[in-house]
């Protein structure tokens, strides 16, 4: 679990950050999404995954993600759009203190399904426990 910084390409016309899959992102991309407009003092995520890695880029403002794999909580600060945060499966993911400003977006390597969540902590613990 750390940040990687991806490589800005610019001039006086703005700025760019390319990223591919499985150079940049170390998956096949099967699902984008983001999020903005989130209260400042709400959390988002709070759940796991069995098999979806998410990558997760703060392409505007700002936000904190708390990664817990059961053993070590870690939280990181998101608040430059050309760095990425990779979340294994597994791995339980809380969102939060998003500056108003702010547009999580989501690169996943699953698309949506449901029955890949566990949106229990303690169900978490036990299945990370196995």
């Amino acid at each position: 679990m750390s940040i990687s910084e991806h490589r800005v390409w610019g001039d006086e016309r703005g700025m760019l950050v390319a990223l591919e899959s499985m150079i940049d992102v170390p998956f096949d991309i099967k699902r984008i999404f983001y999020i903005y407009g989130t209260h400042p003092e709400l959390y988002r995520g709070n759940h796991s995954h069995y098999k979806t890695k998410q990558y997760l880029i703060a392409v505007n403002g700002t936000c904190k993600v708390t990664l817990d794999d059961g053993e070590n909580k870690i939280t990181y600060d998101l608040n430059t759009p050309n760095c990425g945060l990779l979340q294994e499966p597994l791995v339980w993911g809380v969102m939060h203190d998003f500056s108003p400003d702010c547009v999580l977006l989501v690169l996943a390597s699953e698309h949506y399904d449901d029955a890949d969540y566990i949106r229990s902590y303690s169900e978490f613990i036990q299945e990370v426990g196995k």
